[in-house]
C-alpha cells in the first residue's frame, strides 16, 4: 500500500510539472508553439491526463482551459496524497 501511494504520488506530481513546463514552452515560443518540437512532446505526454479531464469537465468549459483545470486537479491530488500519507505515518517525501 505505501509502494502504490508513493508510485501515484510521484506520477501526479511528474505530470503536474509536465503540464508547467509545457506552459513555459508556450510563454517562451512567442506564438509559435505548434512548430516546437519541445512543447509539441510536452503535449503528447501530457495529453492522457488532458484528455481524462476533458471527459469529466461539462461540455461548456473550453477546451483551452482544460490544461488549466488538468493542472488544478493534479495539484489538490498531490496536496490530498500528501496529507493521506502522512496519515499513514510514511512522510510525504
Amino acid at each position: 500500500m505505501q509502494f502504490t501511494l508513493m508510485l501515484v504520488h510521484e506520477l501526479v506530481k511528474f505530470a503536474g510539472l509536465l503540464l508547467m513546463g509545457q506552459l513555459l514552452v508556450y510563454v517562451l515560443s512567442f506564438g509559435r508553439h505548434e512548430s516546437n518540437a519541445v512543447y509539441r512532446a510536452f503535449r503528447f505526454m501530457t495529453s492522457p491526463v488532458v484528455g481524462f479531464v476533458r471527459r469529466i469537465t461539462p461540455a461548456k468549459v473550453a477546451d483551452r482551459h482544460v490544461p488549466v483545470v488538468s493542472f488544478l486537479l493534479l495539484f489538490w491530488v498531490w496536496a490530498a496524497l500528501i496529507f493521506i500519507r502522512l496519515d499513514l505515518g510514511q512522510g510525504a517525501a
